[in-house]
């Protein structure tokens, strides 16, 4: 079945978490931002077109990074809204005259800039190759492996609770251009894409990720990533172009 893929990266917040001076999003990590790891992780599967990157109106720094190895294949949207919510239906919204309806989008966080191509093509050939004209879509996740306690508003524990079935969520999350943008229309309060997909009374597929594709919430969690990423040895964005046009007629899955 020949289908279109798209990624779209909201990347308008400010990550109050995080702390510093700036949008986390535009952290180091090398000699790279956060955010241009996340694009290039993204990018190292040959079938997406293009990454979308919501940011906010009056973001100042996007344009003054080297995108240069990423050819056409990054779009900046400068509609990002309140919530992460909001930012991914701006843009979803703002790229509907160059994507389909029936086209898979592929949202990922700004702060998991450690994506491996391997989950990625795992989420892809997953969904993708076996939806065949559904609408479901899937996400990469974990499964849930520690204990888990429920707490009191006084933080002691009040219950143990089964981890059976459980797991953590994780980007991308990847769903029809169509059955996302109606599903966060009508779901103005949800935390991800899954969840707004979910009410709508479809039960996307839940995909093994891996943990190493980390979010990073503080400072803290940089050191992480870098440490993961250089393990990995991550590919850049030219990598991920070589790769594109070595696999010349790839978008047909």
């Amino acid at each position: 079945m020949s289908i279109r893929l798209f990624g779209l990266i909201p990347a308008a917040g400010f990550g109050a978490r995080f702390g510093g001076s700036g949008p986390k999003q535009y952290s180091l990590i090398g000699e790279k931002t956060m955010l241009q790891h996340a694009v290039s992780a993204l990018l190292g599967a040959s079938e997406l077109d293009t990454v979308f990157v919501v940011l906010s109106a009056d973001d100042d720094t996007f344009r003054q990074l080297n995108w240069n190895d990423c050819g056409s294949r990054v779009a900046p949207l400068y509609c990002g809204g309140a919530t992460r919510r909001d930012s991914v239906l701006n843009g979803l919204i703002a790229a509907a005259a160059e994507v389909d309806p029936d086209d898979w989008v592929l949202v990922h966080d700004a702060a998991r800039p450690c994506l491996a191509l391997r989950e990625l093509r795992r989420l892809i050939e997953a969904v993708a190759k076996e939806e065949k004209g559904g609408q479901a879509g899937g996400i990469l996740a974990v499964r849930a492996a520690d204990t888990l306690k429920r707490s009191d508003a006084q933080g002691c524990i009040v219950a143990t609770e089964s981890r059976e079935g459980l797991w953590h969520a994780q980007t991308p999350q990847m769903f029809r251009h169509g059955t996302l943008l109606r599903a966060l229309r009508a779901s103005p309060l949800v935390t991800d894409e899954a969840a707004a997909v979910e009410a709508l009374g479809i039960r996307p597929r839940l995909v093994e990720g891996s943990p190493r594709n980390l979010k990073v919430t503080y400072a803290q969690d940089l050191e992480l990533a870098a440490l993961i990423l250089s393990a990995a040895g991550q590919g850049d964005c030219e990598a991920a172009i070589s790769g594109r046009q070595g696999n010349a007629g790839g978008a047909g899955v």
